[in-house]
């Protein structure tokens, strides 16, 4: 059985998450990986009526959402696991410690509980997490919440939120973050250079 690397791509609202990960899949599928992406759970749910606002509370609604994002990511990594291929990239459409930066963190340590986790656990499940930066911070003329139907920050509170998710995986070992440069294209070759230096 070949390797099998897990990445989590991550980011503020607006960060351009979704054309990453295309990206992603496309390049290194040229480069001889076979890439597996995993949606992120929270649009799953919103999407089909499950909504934080409409839940018990916001605490419970996070609860379901790491249940299933814990019972996804493990079905994934095991089909990957028995597949017959040298090199795998499991590239999942935010981590888990995502969760944290909308919780409290009395909330965030309860749901641990009842999840029989650590968050030096749910960290450590990543090989490296890739931080793209918000267009709140660096590029606010592109920021919009017009491509995605579940966003709903200002400008602000998109940033405040970037910084959260920051400090949220900023232990982690190999964490990169990827900054608003120049143009778009250049954020992706610079995600794209960082991913392919820490394969090699």
């Amino acid at each position: 059985m070949g390797t099998v690397t897990k990445i989590a791509i991550t980011g503020g609202p607006c960060a351009g998450k979704t054309t990453a990960l295309k990206v992603i899949r496309s390049e290194f599928s040229k480069r001889g990986f076979k890439v597996i992406t995993i949606p992120e759970p929270a649009t799953e749910l919103i999407s089909n009526g499950v909504t934080p606002w409409e839940c018990s509370s916001s605490e419970e609604y996070q609860r379901c959402q790491m249940e299933i994002q814990l019972v996804r990511e493990a079905m994934y990594e095991r089909a990957a696991r028995g597949m017959d291929y040298q090199k795998t990239l499991l590239v999942f459409d935010r981590g888990m410690l995502d969760n944290k930066c909308y919780m409290t963190d009395d909330e965030f340590a309860r749901v641990l509980a009842d999840l029989h986790r650590t968050e030096e656990e749910l960290r450590a499940n990543y090989d490296a997490v890739f931080h793209l930066v918000s267009a709140a911070k660096g590029a606010p003329e592109f920021y919009s919440t017009a491509t995605n139907a579940i966003r709903y920050e200002t400008l602000e509170e998109a940033a405040v939120l970037d910084d959260r998710f920051i400090l949220a995986w900023q232990r982690h070992p190999h964490f990169h973050i990827i900054e608003n440069k120049g143009s778009f294209d250049d954020k992706l070759q610079d995600m794209l250079q960082q991913l392919e230096e820490f394969l090699v």
